[in-house]
């Protein structure tokens, strides 16, 4: 059963997550900022990489030891120029809203 840890630690917090995931699985949202990511993604955001903070680009970051998390930014980068056939590709939102214009505009194109 996914978490687990936070059951034993937290009970209400547990409840809360339980109760939105089911709201997630039962209901469709028509929100470009809310997405059903998968179980990888959960993970991969839940994971120590969250720890981080990486501001900058990778390889010119302001803070030092960032190089893992700029192997998977890499990667984010590469894959996004091949999913779209592009020459350059930011993965980096500046806000939730940057974010929905980027759908917006994706979905335009």
């Amino acid at each position: 059963m996914p978490y687990e840890n936070i059951k034993s630690v937290d009970p209400k917090v547990y409840g809360a997550i339980m109760q939105e995931l089911s709201r997630q699985q039962t209901k469709l949202e028509l929100i470009a900022s809310e997405n059903f990511v998968s179980q990888a993604v959960l993970d991969a955001v839940g994971s120590v990489l969250t720890n981080k903070y990486a501001e900058g680009y990778p390889g010119r970051r302001y803070y030092g030891g960032c190089e893992y998390v700029d192997v998977v930014e890499h990667l984010a980068i590469v894959r996004l120029k091949e999913l779209f056939g592009a020459e350059h590709a930011n993965v980096q939102p500046h806000s939730g809203a940057s974010a929905n214009l980027a759908v917006y505009f994706a979905m335009l194109n």
